[in-house]
């Protein structure tokens, strides 16, 4: 499954790099981008696990950026 989210208050490009590098880290997480720019994470991971690594992307944003927000 492939779905796209809003991010709030991802203030740099180097933060949006770190935390892609580390989604992509997460087991059943197939792709990931995180784009500055646009303020937006397209993720790309199983379906039958989709929410149980989206908590995990959550934790793993928030490690780097703790004032940054996904609208899930």
């Amino acid at each position: 499954m492939k779905k796209q989210f809003k991010m709030i208050d991802l203030d740099c490009a180097n933060c949006a790099a770190k935390m892609e590098t580390a989604i992509q880290k997460i087991d059943g997480v197939q792709d990931a981008s995180v784009s500055f720019f646009s303020q937006k994470l397209t993720l790309e991971a199983a379906d039958d696990r989709f929410d149980e690594i989206m908590k995990e992307v959550v934790k793993v944003c928030r490690k780097v950026e703790p004032d940054c927000t996904i609208v899930l």
